[in-house]
């Protein structure tokens, strides 16, 4: 097994639990992190070496990479396991499948990268380098069944960890927020560059909002210390706001939202499983988004859409997201007639993807083991 990251750590931890009740003999060693190790787990690398983001990153530790990569091939082709059990980390655990593949070790990639959003020709590299793909949204399952690709669905985790019935006014006294005042959650992104592309269309937002409801709070958690840093530059533009600036707890801050302004990703998700009315929007560098916009396939961004198979919560994207736009559709998601309308619907779409993640990924991969 292979995680390269926190959230890969995590699945590893609970897929080892799942897997020894159905292998009790079986040892699990590869590259993982504390809580897979917790589990018995054997790491012959940091995981944390292997926690790289960008362009320019990677690439200075490209050696170091191919060398973690090299080792990881060469041990399980002299050793051979039962198993190759990739999880995310698709540009560094995609290799690895793809060699021990080859050498007649079963794969399997726990995770689907987004190849039924964008670049979808890499499906044919997959194809030929994973026996088993183990998805969390069931609409990914679609995308491999249509190429003839072995998968199985096997729930989102985030589904049993989010509470049922939010508690927002526990949330605004833990935050040290005013319970009784409306609330909006503004989540501009967890990397640099999207803050930077972000922050004030979101912050100029809060202030139309503010001049037709002066009630309104505003909290903003930020991903880690720099982004913490990052904006405290940025809403020292905008004292009026009194935005209350918090250093992660980013699920403690939906929780205590009437709606959440947020900018694309996973953050959507949980925001549904919140059940909070949600406006989602994001935007690229104009070059960027040109370079990439023929290559995605999707007709929505959000998760709660591509769920719903339909326009669940506003989206806008580059050259929609206007401030005018923006505010009135966040004017809207903060009325009890937005809160009502959804509710019914995201508890629908948390039942699709509430599955016992681990068990059913354990169950898939002994299918698979045992053929």
């Amino acid at each position: 097994m292979v995680a390269g990251e926190a959230s890969g750590d995590t699945l590893g931890a609970d897929l080892i639990r799942a897997l020894k009740r159905l292998f009790p003999d079986a040892c699990f060693e590869g590259i993982g992190g504390p809580k897979m190790i917790a589990e018995g787990f054997v790491s012959h690398h940091q995981m944390d070496r292997l926690s790289v983001m960008g362009f320019v990153e990677p690439f200075k530790r490209l050696p170091e990479l191919l060398g973690i990569r090299r080792d990881i091939v060469n041990r399980y082709k002299i050793s051979r396991p039962t198993a190759f059990i990739g999880i995310d980390s698709p540009d560094f655990n995609l290799g690895i499948a793809k060699a021990l593949h080859s050498a007649g070790i079963k794969t399997v990639h726990y995770v689907s990268p987004s190849v039924w959003a964008w670049r979808q020709g890499r499906i044919k590299g997959i194809k030929r380098s994973v026996d088993l793909m183990l998805t969390l949204l069931p609409f990914e399952k679609a995308f491999y069944v249509e190429h003839g690709v072995p998968v199985a669905f096997v729930g989102h985790p985030l589904a049993g960890q989010i509470p049922r019935e939010p508690d927002s006014r526990g949330a605004r006294l833990t935050l040290g927020l005013d319970s009784e005042r409306p609330t909006l959650t503004i989540m501009p992104g967890s990397r640099a560059g999207e803050v930077a592309l972000m922050a004030e269309l979101f912050l100029d937002v809060a202030r139309v909002l503010r001049q037709s409801n002066s009630e309104l709070q505003f909290v903003i958690p930020a991903a880690n210390s720099d982004r913490h840093r990052q904006l405290s530059e940025i809403l020292a533009a905008y004292p009026e706001l009194q935005v209350k600036l918090i250093e992660q707890q980013s699920l403690l801050a939906m929780e205590a939202a009437d709606a959440v302004l947020l900018a694309s990703g996973t953050t959507a998700l949980e925001a549904m499983l919140l059940k909070k009315p949600m406006v989602v929007s994001y935007r690229l560098g104009n070059l960027t988004y040109k370079l990439v916009r023929p290559f995605i396939k999707t007709p929505f961004a959000s998760i709660p859409n591509l769920l719903a198979g339909e326009m669940l919560v506003p989206e806008f994207i580059q050259h929609q997201a206007t401030l005018e736009n923006l505010s009135a559709a966040v004017g809207e998601a903060l009325t009890s007639t937005a809160r009502a309308a959804l509710e019914q619907r995201f508890a629908e779409l948390y039942k699709q993807i509430n599955l016992a993640s681990g068990d059913s990924a354990a169950a898939a991969i002994r299918a698979l083991v045992e053929q």
